[in-house]
């Protein structure tokens, strides 16, 4: 249902950082009605998702089905494991046949088999988002695939979204961000393996230094703790969006060597960010953060 104000009716099925910071950035933007559910709301570890709904004001659904009751816009911002259940969850409770913005980090084939899914009971989006979730939030960039996407697109950037269309086919978008992702998460994996090592043997600004000369636009000194403290807080769900990475490989026909690989390094380094003493070092600077991951890697071994 549309407001009379002409902005569109939300809802977010999934309501963790990115759901949460996308819905925020709308609310300022003017979006009132706002609906929200997470799997997590019932239980114990769904309350502070469920505080952080009720402070951005967004309404907290009881179910998914209630969620979506009058959306006109559904966004799925779910852990990537989770993206196929949950457009299933909504599937048959869809009703005029909303945009359904499928912002989940997981492989064409996996964009496809949702698109399928959902049918005719929503015009579905590939949505791939290409930078950090804050401090845009909203107004991230992001790329549109699939037969609706063109259309969609005039809204969502009337709203303040930074949107750019990747083609006609779903998959086309998740195609993009897939691959990329090799590079990105992969230069994060390779950062700690690098530095890491460095430190333990006392050259860690030589082999900035040394660096430097291979990548003269790179600033070590800041990108070796950006990329350590972006693993530490979001090693988890990324190292699930580097198996769908390799994924996407597997279905090109290209082997996942690295992806899989830069899977496990995503996935310990998410496991030491839980640990108080590295936990405390992320505010810090690289050295203090490299020796307390170093401390904590030792103590695991």
């Amino acid at each position: 249902m549309m407001m009379a104000d002409g902005n569109p009716t939300f809802c977010f099925i999934g309501f963790g950082e990115a759901g949460a910071a996308i819905a925020s950035g709308l609310r300022e933007a003017g979006i009132e009605r706002i609906a929200a559910w997470d799997n997590l709301f019932p239980q114990t570890a769904g309350e502070r998702l469920k505080r952080d709904s009720e402070t951005i004001g967004v309404r907290c659904a009881s179910s998914a089905a209630d969620a979506v009751l009058g959306a006109e816009i559904v966004v799925s911002a779910v852990t990537a494991a989770s993206s196929l259940e949950a457009a299933r969850s909504v599937q048959p409770h869809l009703a005029g046949k909303p945009l359904f913005l499928d912002i989940n980090s997981v492989s064409p084939g996996r964009k496809q088999e949702t698109a399928k899914l959902l049918g005719d009971r929503a015009r579905y989006i590939d949505v791939a988002v290409l930078g950090p979730i804050h401090p845009a939030r909203h107004q991230s960039p992001m790329l549109l695939a699939g037969p609706d996407a063109g259309a969609a697109a005039p809204t969502l950037s009337a709203l303040g979204m930074r949107i750019s269309i990747a083609g006609a086919d779903v998959g086309a978008a998740a195609a993009i961000k897939m691959v990329r992702s090799v590079m990105v998460k992969g230069i994060e994996a390779l950062t700690l393996e690098c530095f890491l090592a460095a430190a333990r043997v006392g050259v860690v600004e030589e082999v900035a230094a040394s660096l430097k000369n291979n990548f003269p636009g790179l600033d070590w000194s800041k990108l070796v703790p950006y990329n350590l403290e972006r693993m530490a807080r979001h090693g988890e769900r990324r190292a699930a969006e580097m198996e769908e990475v390799a994924a996407t490989l597997r279905e090109l026909g290209v082997e996942p060597l690295m992806a899989q690989a830069t899977v496990k390094r995503q996935r310990e380094m998410g496991e030491l960010g839980t640990q108080a003493s590295v936990r405390g070092a992320l505010k810090k600077d690289g050295a203090a953060m490299l020796n307390a991951i170093s401390a904590a890697t030792r103590d695991r071994h």
